[in-house]
């Protein structure tokens, strides 16, 4: 196989055809020479690759882009680590919350083993950060993650994170069940943006019971949650996270029953040496913070 017909394929494999990875290419080159070069490579693995409209890998596309991936995607990494004057570059991306107030505490330890780090912080939700590390713009990712990865990344879960309603601290419930009971709760719902894990889930659970709540506010972080909750704008769902939910206008009843918000790393090739520790020393910040809600995956 011609190694430059292999490059070419990873970028259409990547981003899911031909014309798409022209605009994507690092270098000049048309789309028909693309699709010639595609042709060239079919005819010498002697099988069909992917299908063109709608594009679909084959089963054979499948097995070939999985090993020439991790090739094409670590040569950056590889070029910098040869550069002997060049310092490690790690790119996390992460809900604002946790790369304020929990990476700075787990990039102490970390660069104690690499004091010449260079690091880049990218605040998104969950969503976002997937799309991230799939277009190769940040190496980790931390937040919710589900009981699966995403294709084409990998994944560590680290804590299971219980929900709670809240509620201002003026209205008379004791317990989420008095809202059940209205099977349609007229109070403002307010939370993350439905498409979070966090909604959907709570959604669902919602509909297991057959109560119909629709969301008034999506907020962009929990504090607003939180505020918002406060201001007397209707009930939240939040993270049962005492620092995130406590206010003195607020109380926060347990949603006994509701799935948890499980919280993870997702990262997309063979992790670097500074990659798994980093990976370690989330896992071992998350376990000794969280220790109650502690998932035990194993380390990569």
């Amino acid at each position: 196989m011609n190694v430059h017909h292999l490059e070419l394929f990873y970028y259409v494999a990547k981003h899911g055809g031909i014309s798409a990875a022209v605009r994507r290419i690092p270098y000049g080159i048309q789309q028909p020479a693309v699709s010639g070069q595609m042709g060239k490579l079919e005819k010498a693995v002697g099988t069909k690759l992917f299908e063109r409209s709608p594009f679909r890998l084959t089963p054979a596309g499948e097995k070939l882009f999985a090993h020439v991936q991790p090739f094409f995607e670590n040569l950056g990494g590889v070029a910098s680590e040869l550069k002997g004057d060049a310092d490690p570059e790690l790119r996390i991306g992460g809900a604002e919350l946790v790369l304020r107030d929990h990476m700075p505490v787990v990039m102490q330890r970390v660069r104690a083993l690499h004091p010449r780090m260079r690091l880049s912080l990218q605040a998104g939700h969950q969503a976002q950060l997937e799309a991230l590390l799939l277009d190769g713009k940040i190496d980790l990712a931390v937040g919710p993650v589900d009981a699966r990865p995403p294709v084409r990344l990998r994944q560590l879960r680290l804590a299971c994170v219980p929900l709670v309603l809240l509620v201002p601290r003026d209205r008379p419930w004791k317990y989420a069940a008095e809202l059940w009971a209205k099977k349609k709760v007229p109070e403002p719902l307010i939370g993350l943006p439905a498409a979070t894990s966090v909604m959907q889930n709570f959604q669902k659970d919602l509909k297991r019971l057959g109560v119909t709540w629709p969301q008034a506010v999506e907020a962009t972080s929990v504090e607003l949650v939180t505020c918002y909750v406060a201001n007397g704008d209707g009930c939240g769902v939040n993270l049962g996270i005492p620092a995130i939910i406590k206010h003195r206008n607020v109380r926060a009843l347990p949603l006994a029953g509701f799935a948890p918000l499980t919280m993870g790393l997702l990262w997309r090739v063979e992790p670097s040496l500074l990659v798994r520790a980093v990976i370690q020393a989330v896992r071992d910040y998350s376990h000794d913070t969280w220790p109650d809600w502690a998932v035990a995956d194993k380390l990569p």
